[in-house]
């Protein structure tokens, strides 16, 4: 035979051949090595800032040193909203980790698309993995098992040729996309990002939250100065860029959107873009680029949420205030109990966080936007949101009724509904006290009006008790002109009664005098007598504060001549006490004295504690300024003791200021000087600051 040359023939010359004869041609092929996607890490993102505590909490987990158990195979899953930065830190932390050369057998990435309609499957993920690994398609087996089985072996003799592999897994739906591509081994490391949590992994958890308002800024800087590094508008508009990353709700791909819209426009000023953002009726319409928009991100996962979950997402975006209340949920529900399960699988997914206490439910506000333009997008959703707020008006109204009896509880008098005590009203109040003042304002629309100037009456004692006049200021505006508009004189009459008080306490004492004045002639031309006596009384505290004491005295014995006529025994004894403080303004001490004595003596025979504790205080003030010094002081002692015990802390603050000056004047300094601090306390607890801060300059002048 002949020579075999190189080459893919065979030379047959010089051959003899004895019969038939057939040459075949035979192929050889060679493998040679699969290609690898082992630096298949994505570029980090242009920009990153913040993030410092989150990124060290997963350099801390990668690290092969880092104090993890021996022989731990550890697995970290970082979850948050849509938009929220999650790939942005992951692929940040990875690169730093394989910097400080914790993974010298390669990094693999694999974007799952949780949230796409197709999204990818574990088995398809990890043939993606293998191909990465080097393995030839012709040797990965079908079947999720099996795949996991090879990609572990795979991984395993990696590491004892080459050393650790980072498996970063992003975009992830739900546990069953990720559990398989757990690397085994006890170097290697998987990253899973999801906008749920995944607590089935049992994986070291790490949610993302919004950034800082510091990290929002400095974001918006970066982004405008990597486009054009002259760029100085954000740090030039300091406030303005604060307003920006407010609105954008420190989202981070809002803020991006932001910031490129800017650099689209290196003339608009940031101002600019804020006043179109504050004043659009969809905020999210903006946040978009044209490449990336909030709005589809948030729809992605709205998308994928069962029926219940849904709904109350929607129903949710529709509360009042910044959080609500398990109650308040199971209201916006139409519930008896709140739907917890449904709470915490849209808290699990992000779409709702949990908020400063127990119970408490809150939604990031771009969320918020989000939901109510799904809602008004739809005419059968529109409906089901109203039903809802229906909902919501009514329990509000209905409890707020029965905290604001209690308040105003005395012997005698039937028992509220629900709340046993001042304590517990006032509990429920001050929990619920940003819905109130939110839905309050619903009065704007027709649909709602009636039922929330209701609201606005039962708020009205809570408000000043709390001395929250600036919200009462706020309610009782929106309740007035809602009751001017249907015709409701009482309603209307009612609120600008309570406006005139809140006015006057914010020292708007000349609006204060015409609201009461306005108030007083509603209620004369509708006929009600009781509501008339309490306006003329309102009235005249407003003119003694004018100045106009001589009418103010007129006014409050006008006040007191109705209440005693209408046999109203504890509205009596208020007038007598503010006629003793005009007489006292109006330098008649003796009246002033007679006046404070029957106050007291009526609010002891109706029962009421806080009021006589009122008495006595004023008859401490009129005792001093008549030369009668310990009657006096055992007045004030008296007053102390009844403004303590309903924790009536303004009160409190002004009777121990009381005794200061008390303590100041027979020369006892150090009494004086504790019993200054002591108001000071009592008085920031009652949110009367000016006063308190009064009450420490005067503390600071005692020369001991």
């Amino acid at each position: 035979m002949g020579e075999q040359y190189g080459g893919d023939h065979q030379d047959f010359r010089g051959g003899e051949f004895n019969g038939d004869f057939t040459a075949k041609k035979v192929e050889y092929h060679q493998h040679g090595p699969a290609p690898t996607a082992l630096d298949a890490l994505p570029p980090k993102v242009a920009g990153f800032t913040g993030r410092g505590d989150q990124l060290a909490e997963l350099l801390g987990a990668f690290d092969p040193v880092g104090g993890e158990a021996p022989g731990a195979v550890l697995v970290a899953a970082v979850s948050g909203l849509g938009g929220i930065g999650k790939t942005a830190l992951a692929v940040e932390a990875a690169h730093e980790a394989c910097d400080e050369g914790w993974f010298p057998g390669g990094v693999l990435f694999v974007n799952l698309h949780g949230y796409d309609d197709d999204r990818v499957t574990a088995e398809q993920a990890l043939e993606t993995l293998l191909r990465g690994l080097g393995t030839p398609p012709e040797h990965i087996p079908n079947g999720v098992d099996a795949r996991a089985a090879l990609y572990r072996s795979v991984l395993a003799a990696r590491e004892r040729e080459l050393g650790a592999v980072l498996v970063l897994a992003d975009n992830a739906s739900a546990a069953e996309q990720v559990r398989p591509l757990h690397p085994g081994g006890v170097r290697h490391r998987l990253l899973a990002t999801s906008r749920s949590k995944l607590p089935q992994l049992g994986a070291r958890l790490l949610p993302l939250g919004e950034l800082s308002p510091e990290e929002a800024y400095d974001l918006l800087d970066r982004a405008l100065r990597i486009a054009a590094p002259g760029d100085t508008r954000v740090a030039n508009e300091g406030e303005a860029a604060a307003e920006l990353a407010l609105l954008c709700g420190h989202l981070p791909l809002a803020l991006q959107i932001a910031a490129a819209l800017l650099v689209l426009d290196r003339d608009k000023p940031v101002a600019e873009l804020v006043v179109e953002l504050a004043e659009s009726g969809d905020r999210l319409l903006h946040l978009d680029d044209g490449e990336r928009s909030v709005r589809a991100a948030f729809d992605l996962s709205y998308q994928r949420l069962p029926a219940e979950q849904a709904r109350l997402l929607r129903l949710l975006a529709l509360a009042p205030g910044s959080e609500v209340t398990a109650e308040v949920v199971a209201a916006l529900d139409g519930a008896d109990v709140p739907p917890v399960r449904v709470l915490d699988a849209l808290c699990r997914a992000h779409l709702v966080e949990r908020g400063s206490g127990r119970g408490r439910w809150r939604l990031h506000d771009l969320v918020r936007v989000f939901g109510v333009g799904v809602v008004k997008g739809d005419v059968r959703l529109w409906e089901e949101g109203e039903g809802a707020r229906e909902r919501l008006l009514a329990f509000y109204c209905r409890w707020a009724g029965a905290a604001d009896g209690r308040l105003r509880w005395l012997p005698g008098m039937q028992e509220p509904e629900r709340f046993t005590d001042r304590a517990g009203a006032l509990a429920w109040l001050d929990s619920e006290r940003a819905g109130l003042v939110a839905v309050v304002q619903w009065a704007r629309e027709e649909r709602f009006a009636a039922t929330a100037v209701l609201l606005s009456q039962c708020l009205a004692e809570y408000l000043d008790w709390r001395r929250s006049f600036d919200d009462k200021i706020t309610v009782c505006g929106v309740a007035r002109e809602a009751a001017h508009r249907a015709g409701d004189r009482v309603g209307e009459a009612s609120a600008w009664n309570s406006l005139g008080i809140a006015l006057q306490q914010t020292g708007r004492v000349g609006e204060s005098v015409d609201a009461h004045t306005r108030a007083r002639d509603l209620f004369q031309a509708i006929g009600d007598l009781p509501r008339e006596a309490a306006a003329w009384s309102n009235l005249g505290s407003a003119l003694q504060e004018a100045g106009r004491t001589d009418d103010a005295i007129d006014a409050h014995i006008r006040a007191r001549d109705l209440f005693q006529a209408a046999g109203d025994r504890p509205r009596e004894a208020m007038a007598w006490g503010n006629l003793g403080l005009a007489l006292r303004e109006a330098g008649r001490a003796e009246d002033a004295i007679a006046a404070h004595i029957r106050s007291r003596d009526l609010y002891q025979a109706a029962g009421d504690r806080h009021g006589e504790a009122r008495g006595w205080n004023n008859l401490g003030g009129a005792l001093w300024e008549a030369g009668r010094r310990n009657e006096a002081v055992e007045a004030c002692e008296k007053a102390l003791e009844g403004f303590r015990e309903f924790e009536d802390w303004y009160g409190t603050g002004r009777t121990l200021s009381n005794l200061a000056l008390a303590h100041q004047d027979a020369a006892r300094p150090a009494e004086a000087r504790t019993h200054f601090l002591q108001s000071a306390d009592a008085y920031t607890r009652a949110n009367a600051l000016t006063e308190a801060a009064e009450a420490r300059t005067w503390a600071e002048e005692i020369t001991p």
